[in-house]
């Protein structure tokens, strides 16, 4: 307890003739009075009017009990501040500490959620893929208008994707088997969306020039052809993967031709109606030397035996799958998959898959339907990404 020393002058008052009052100063406390009462000596706080002390003999020196002031001491203010600050700063650590917790604990339960979302088996997926056997349930074939003169040219961004492994498309010499293509006598003429640019009975005209094919794989993301007897097709011809596929007749001024399966495209400076044939094609044209030909070509519908083959791109889960078509007799102009809701057709990319974003129908029964519109229900197809499942199906020839 702090105590004070000091000296009080008395000076009269109105207190009476045994009373005195004076002013004591101490330090920078000058609100106390002295009261002389019965040979008493009592300070008293003019504010609050509480006796401080008491002492009988006026010529000793006052001592104070407790400090004149409640105000604190400067050195308790200074004590509390600190401490202030200090609680202060372990709240901002704390809130620090919460928040980084709670940012960790997140992420840690979103990354275990991904986990387990990419471990679950997929329902929709056949138990046993390998016992199952595709089979086709619905084929329409429609009649064929005939066509005239040249499409006209319209910009198509590039191509893009990683190639794919071996498709198992070939050509052949031999009528295609009736086994396992069911028609229906229903039919439906071909529209013009259906057919895209590339349209059947149309002759088209252009250049030929020549690249080197390397593996044959291309744009069209096929994988490495069984022959080199392939083309890159003009951007604006290529139509987003739309000719991806296609069998073509090319024709010289010099009267050779030969057919040559698209499975490339070629960028512009290509213009609207030229080919890009891979060397050993343009070979069979004319000398490389001569480097750029005219030609003319059209679409064919070739005899083969093969069937199509239908594979999921790497990658593809029960969330979101992209499929393709491979060993298509005619160029595909629309895949559907069959959802909860029914059919649902699928966006086309530039590389050639047809993509279900959110997953729906991945893993279920495939739609494909050709340019002529005859149209094929595949099943029994698992969701087996980077594998070319066969389908014992094809496309009739046209």
């Amino acid at each position: 307890m702090d105590s004070v020393s000091t000296t009080a002058t008395v000076t009269p008052s109105s207190l009476g003739a045994h009373a005195r009052k004076v002013s004591l100063t101490a330090g920078r406390r000058t609100d106390i009075t002295v009261a002389l009462l019965n040979g008493f000596v009592r300070l008293v706080n003019r504010r609050s009017g509480k006796v401080l002390a008491v002492t009988r003999n006026r010529r000793q020196p006052f001592r104070f009990l407790r400090p004149l002031s409640s105000a604190p001491s400067a050195r308790s203010s200074e004590r509390t501040g600190m401490q202030t600050a200090r609680q202060a700063a372990r709240q901002r650590r704390h809130r620090r500490r919460l928040i980084l917790g709670t940012t960790l604990a997140l992420t840690a339960a979103s990354a275990l959620a991904y986990l387990v979302m990419g471990v679950l088996p997929d329902r929709r997926t056949d138990a046993d893929p390998a016992s199952a056997t595709p089979v086709a349930t619905t084929q329409v074939r429609a009649a064929t208008p005939a066509e005239t003169g040249t499409p006209t040219a319209s910009g198509t961004p590039s191509a893009t994707g990683t190639p794919s492994p071996t498709a198992t498309a070939t050509t052949a010499s031999a009528r295609p088997s009736a086994t396992g293509t069911p028609r229906s006598p229903r039919t439906a003429p071909t529209t013009a969306s259906s057919a895209g640019r590339i349209r059947p009975g149309t002759t088209y005209t252009g250049v030929a020039t020549a690249y080197e094919a390397k593996d044959g794989d291309g744009a069209c993301l096929f994988g490495p052809s069984p022959d080199l007897m392939i083309a890159a097709m003009n951007t604006t011809d290529y139509e987003t993967s739309n000719a991806c596929g296609a069998y073509v007749l090319v024709r010289a001024a010099n009267g050779k031709s030969i057919t040559v399966r698209i499975t490339n495209e070629c960028p512009l400076p290509c213009a609207p109606g030229q080919l890009d044939l891979s060397q050993e094609a343009f070979a069979k044209l004319a000398d490389l030397k001569v480097g750029r030909i005219p030609i003319t070509w059209q679409l064919l519908s070739p005899s083969t035996s093969e069937t199509m083959s239908v594979r999921y791109k790497t990658g593809s889960n029960p969330y979101w799958c992209g499929i393709q078509a491979i060993g298509h007799r005619n160029p595909v102009a629309r895949l559907e998959v069959r959802t909860g809701g029914g059919w649902r057709q699928l966006p086309r990319t530039e590389y050639n898959y047809f993509i279900s974003a959110d997953g729906s129908g991945c893993g279920s029964s495939i739609r494909v339907t050709d340019i002529y519109g005859e149209r094929l229900t595949i099943t029994g197809i698992a969701l087996r990404p980077n594998v070319v499942q066969p389908t014992g199906v094809q496309f009739a020839r046209h």
